[in-house]
């Protein structure tokens, strides 16, 4: 299907790209499929805000900040509702700022609700030493997601901060900070860019940039699938940021459609580094061995093995799947959970991007499966072999590499050189002793004649004297 999430979350799940598709906004509701939330009453909210309040905190005054810093609320219509409020006061059943809100139809209950939220972000900001917390973007299972302002700087960041339950666990913590050392070592237009990672109090973050927009796998939620131009076009775009980070010694190792940003110029960003590894780091690569890390529906089949020399060429495979989903609509493999996803990546033959998609023409149809292909040796070497094919398809060429029934130019040109150096310009012709062959052919034919004068003359003397 095209809109179903991925089947199990991985360790870098609360990633900016996905928690960014949330938005920044408390009021968005959940995404079809997650069932309908009972609304709170508005009592049960109040009473969780003035737990989280700091004490001797109005709460009045602190719902009529939120509402309007949310935008949930204009400040005209915070006044309209005090004034009620001061209206009523000798009426025993006065009604609190929240009440009347929500009465007056400005926010809904969920709304209030989920202010909650937004305190807690803001306690946690506090505890980040040169950072105003915003709202909150998302959570997944290792980090939660929060927009902040750096206020030396002036600019808007995101925030990844690491759940207390797991700030006493060495493994987390270690993960936690060496996703922010390898994505501090990519400075590329196409990736997430790093600024800072550190630990405030109890708190462990990790602030990176804000990249205002979307992610693929919202589009493809949202339109089924993109157009093959599109497609190529953001493809390209991502190649090109792994071909940054290869080149550092990096590998992405989760490269799918929720990693995959897009900001309002439509520029794309690979998001979430937080599988990512030096492919020189054997000691990982070790201690990693016979663990699979990674989605599902994108996976590489040697990161299923938990094979320990991953490389450049699953980040690759990758990228193949994300394409595959963008241009059909459809993951590559789907399955009933997801052992029987990643046995089809180990096993099952692909189907062709054209077969499920008619529309798409057969380069990025040959494109896709020479990403996709089971053995890292059967794909392309390299980001930049990759990158020569992309861009032919983007200019409505053939891809020369993919291409079944052509040879890739360097060796078309190997091949012509060889033979234009190993055969002469012209084929020569033996003229040896053509004279006298031709006299010897001239005089046998001269000799036969010349018997056969007298045979003929006979004949005809003898026809004569028969009349």
């Amino acid at each position: 299907m095209p809109n179903e999430p991925d089947p199990n979350p991985t360790a870098s799940e609360a990633s900016h790209a996905d928690a960014s598709s949330a938005g920044s906004d408390p009021s968005k509701t959940r995404p079809i499929g997650r069932g309908a939330e009972p609304a709170p009453s508005v009592e049960s909210a109040e009473e969780a805000l003035h737990r989280l309040a700091k004490e001797g905190t109005n709460i009045d005054t602190l719902v009529g900040r939120l509402v309007i810093d949310q935008g949930l609320a204009t400040p005209e219509e915070v006044q309209h509702a005090l004034e009620r409020i001061r209206a009523t006061r000798e009426d025993v059943s006065a009604l609190s700022l929240a009440q009347v809100l929500v009465d007056s139809e400005y926010v809904t209950r969920r709304q209030i609700s989920r202010l909650r939220q937004i305190i807690e972000a803001e306690r946690s900001g506090q505890k980040i030493p040169g950072y105003k917390i915003l709202g909150k973007l998302g959570a997944g299972a290792m980090a939660t997601v929060y927009k902040a302002r750096q206020l030396s700087l002036d600019r808007v960041v995101a925030i990844k901060v690491l759940p207390r339950k797991f700030s006493q666990n060495p493994q987390f913590i270690e993960r936690f900070y060496a996703e922010g050392r390898a994505a501090a070592q990519l400075n590329h237009p196409n990736i997430v860019q790093a600024f800072d990672v550190g630990k405030a109090g109890e708190f462990h973050y990790f602030v990176m940039e804000y990249v205002e927009g979307r992610t693929v796998y919202d589009d493809i939620v949202e339109h089924k699938r993109y157009s093959e131009k599109d497609a190529v076009e953001v493809t390209i775009q991502v190649a090109e940021a792994l071909q940054h980070a290869h080149a550092k010694g990096l590998i992405h190792r989760d490269v799918k459609p929720k990693n995959i940003m897009l900001n309002r110029e439509g520029v794309a960003k690979l998001a979430d580094m937080g599988l990512a590894r030096a492919v020189s780091d054997k000691e990982a690569a070790e201690a990693e061995a016979g663990k699979a890390f990674g989605t599902p529906y994108y996976i590489s089949p040697e990161q299923i093995r938990g094979s320990a020399d991953v490389g450049p060429a699953s980040d690759i495979y990758s990228l193949g799947a994300t394409l595959y989903h963008m241009v059909t609509g459809s993951v590559p493999f789907e399955g009933k959970n997801p052992s029987a996803v990643m046995h089809k990546h180990l096993k099952a033959e692909l189907v062709a991007p054209d077969h499920v998609n008619p529309r798409l023409g057969s380069g990025i149809s040959e494109v896709i499966e020479m990403m996709m292909a089971k053995r890292p040796a059967d794909r392309y070497r390299n980001c930049k072999d990759l990158l020569i094919d992309l861009r032919a398809l983007a200019a409505g060429q053939t891809p020369v590499i993919a291409h079944k029934d052509e040879l890739p130019v360097a060796d078309l040109s190997t091949i012509a050189a060889a033979e234009a150096a190993a055969a002469p310009a012209e084929i020569p012709v033996d003229t040896s002793g053509a004279g006298a062959n031709e006299s010897t052919t001239f005089k046998i034919l001269f000799w036969v004649m010349l018997a056969l004068l007298p045979i003929s003359v006979i004949l005809n003397i003898f026809l004569l004297a028969s009349r």
